[in-house]
């Protein structure tokens, strides 16, 4: 793909992104029908079958730049990632639902907080990891990877038992919140399914279908974004954290937008954070795959990448609170502090590239 022009190489990017779009809005469907169906639901099994669903994309990218050792852009892509689908939460409020209070003012509760906190807490172990040396590995497996993934795991337990009930009133629910459980879009999506006839095994297949299409994508967004970089003088990481990761994030987009207008405000926000607590579980597949530490060698951009995706998801964190009950400029105030700082924060981003 090296020796292909600017121009073809941007038109199989754009195909690879409609591509993923597409097939990662059947994924999700599928995704919802099968744990309903398999009994999944809000347990952890239906957690791990989620974020694992919602971020084929990344893990393919991820997988290929590891093992062509293009560490550069799987970091950029997974705290990049991280940062725009925070931002993904800005269009859900935006077109979702034009009408009542903001988004956050309808999710709010105890549960997303958690979720908040697990995306907190993973972003915070993979910077403390970047200062680990690089020699530090055993067996392809680097320290810092794998607590990742021990936190990520232990939070999802906690989730679960937090989702089966707090010990708060309303179970955590915050006053005037949507009225139906969050996850009830998932039951609606399976109620439909059957209506249309789709069996259990015709849903497996096209599950099966949309994540080869989707994993194919991925791995055709990250060569061709790669070269596309290069052709345009744009560093990976630059490239990875804004174009590519606004390409991986395109089925949140859609799967996000279909929950807030099923009135299900609390499962598009938690899709959002329970995708992001998962993108950093990446770093250990990334160095089993490429058989070196990967957070070690991260860059200052990455660092800031990291810091930026706790600052956004601290926003809303405090959005989930304060619940703000007014639009401005046709979102809440916390989605247009988001706005903002994710657009002053690429432009920190390219100052710290270039001071590099």
């Amino acid at each position: 793909m090296s020796s292909l022009p600017l121009l073809v190489l941007v038109l199989v990017f754009a195909l690879a992104a409609t591509a993923v779009w597409l097939a990662g809005v059947q994924l999700s469907d599928a995704t919802d029908v099968l744990s309903s169906r398999l009994g999944l639901g809000e347990a952890l099994g239906g957690l791990i079958m989620l974020a694992i669903a919602t971020n084929l994309p990344e893990i393919a990218i991820t997988a290929s730049a590891a093992l062509n050792h293009d560490l550069g852009i799987a970091i950029g892509n997974v705290l990049g990632g991280i940062a725009i689908q925070t931002v993904v939460l800005v269009a859900l409020d935006a077109f979702g639902r034009r009408d009542g209070p903001p988004l956050t003012y309808r999710a709010a509760s105890l549960q997303l907080m958690l979720e908040g906190g697990l995306v907190i807490a993973v972003l915070v172990v993979a910077v403390m990891g970047t200062q680990l040396p690089s020699s530090l590995i055993v067996w392809r497996v680097a320290p810092s990877g794998l607590l990742i993934a021990v936190c990520w795991a232990v939070g999802l337990w906690l989730l679960a038992k937090a989702r089966a009930g707090l010990p708060w009133h309303e179970a955590g629910r915050a006053p005037r919140a949507q009225d139906k459980p969050s996850g009830h879009s998932r039951q609606q999506k399976e109620s439909a399914a059957t209506q249309r006839g789709h069996s259990t095994t015709r849903t497996a297949l096209v599950f099966a279908a949309a994540a080869l299409v989707t994993l194919a994508g991925g791995v055709l967004l990250e060569a061709s974004g790669s070269r596309i970089a290069d052709h345009i003088g744009m560093s990976g990481v630059l490239f990875g954290s804004t174009v590519l990761a606004a390409a991986t994030a395109l089925p949140e987009i859609s799967t996000g937008l279909t929950s807030v207008r099923l009135g299900d405000d609390s499962l598009a926000i938690s899709d959002i954070f329970g995708g992001n607590a998962f993108l950093p579980v990446l770093f250990l597949m990334a160095s089993v795959l490429s058989g070196s530490a990967v957070l070690p060698q991260a860059q200052a951009t990455d660092i800031y990448l990291a810091g930026l995706g706790i600052l956004l998801t601290v926003v809303y964190m405090y959005g989930l609170v304060f619940r703000p009950d007014r639009r401005v400029v046709g979102i809440g105030i916390d989605s247009l502090t988001v706005l903002v700082l994710y657009a002053v924060g690429i432009v920190g981003l390219i100052a710290v590239t270039h001071s590099g």
